[in-house]
């Protein structure tokens, strides 16, 4: 498979998904999956999930900002990793970009609730895989 044809593929993916693997580094240094909806993304470049700010999660990437997060259809057995770094925000911006009616059921103080935060991962280079074929690929 063609670089070019994995990147289309992997940004078909990403449109198509709802649910997002996200990696990071633990207390003791080993990785952390957790299952995250994904509200926004810019292509394949940029991914962004709202947490808790109390969340273990906000913690680890305060200490490492080193991530990666996994896309799959195992309908057609087709996955991409991306690996990147997260940022922690609860810029106003940031915050409404993400924010739904319905939020205020997990965070009851609406969008400037001090437990609602925003995480903006930036990929620096994915993996596409399908078919027994791995295509790895630089993010620009």
């Amino acid at each position: 498979m063609e670089k070019e044809e994995a990147i289309r593929k992997s940004l078909e993916l990403v449109e198509n998904s709802k649910i997002a693997f996200l990696g990071t580094n633990g207390d003791a240094g080993y990785p952390q999956i957790k299952a995250m909806l994904v509200p926004d993304h810019e292509g394949l470049k940029r991914i962004w999930f709202s947490t808790n700010t109390s969340s273990r999660r906000v913690g680890q990437i305060r200490r490492d900002p080193k991530a990666c997060v996994y896309f799959v259809d195992l309908a057609v057995w087709q996955g991409l990793m991306l690996v990147g770094k997260m940022e922690f925000l609860q810029d106003p911006e940031s915050r409404r970009r993400l924010w739904h009616p319905g939020d205020e059921q997990y965070y009851p103080h609406g969008v400037d609730d001090p437990d609602y935060s925003v995480l903006r991962f930036s990929a620096e280079w994915g993996n596409y895989y399908h078919a027994l074929s791995n295509v790895t690929f630089p993010i620009v």
